[in-house]
């Protein structure tokens, strides 16, 4: 099984891993550099993870099909276009959420969602380094079982 034949239970599985650890690190961390209380920057993570968790669906299923229709191998160069194209989509997305969340301007509101892109970019790369990696084995480990029965 090539890397891009997810079937949509995997996608949906992948995408809330990926939020629920961003969340776990994200919310003490900002509620406490934000000078607000946790629950208001669970409920803003809580609605930017829904925003995202959808984007991430979709832009992977393009990102996929973009990798199929030019055989492209996750080199790190397509890892960080992946990061970078997903990031951004994201923060045209969540900026008029934070906004509005935070009773902010817009330029408050990107300038603390480029904040998190800081943490994102790097997250994102070593997430999905980490998911891939971890995929590979399981995937192979089931082969080595069915191939042996």
């Amino acid at each position: 099984m090539h890397s891009t034949d997810k079937k949509v239970g995997e996608r949906v599985l992948h995408a809330v891993m990926y939020e629920a650890c961003a969340m776990a690190i994200l919310v003490p961390a900002s509620a406490l550099l934000m000078q607000r209380n946790v629950w208001h920057m669970g409920v803003l993570a809580l609605m930017m993870s829904t925003g995202a968790m959808l984007w991430n669906m979709v832009f992977n299923m393009l990102f996929e099909r973009l990798e199929r229709r030019f055989n492209w191998q996750r080199t790190t160069g397509i890892r960080c276009l992946h990061a970078l194209g997903f990031e951004g989509g994201l923060v045209g997305i969540l900026v008029p959420l934070v906004a509005w969340w935070m009773e902010t301007g817009y330029w408050q509101a990107f300038m603390l969602e480029l904040g998190f892109l800081a943490f994102f970019l790097p997250y994102t790369y070593v997430f999905n380094w980490l998911y891939d990696h971890l995929r590979g084995r399981l995937l192979a480990r089931r082969g080595l079982a069915a191939a042996m029965e």
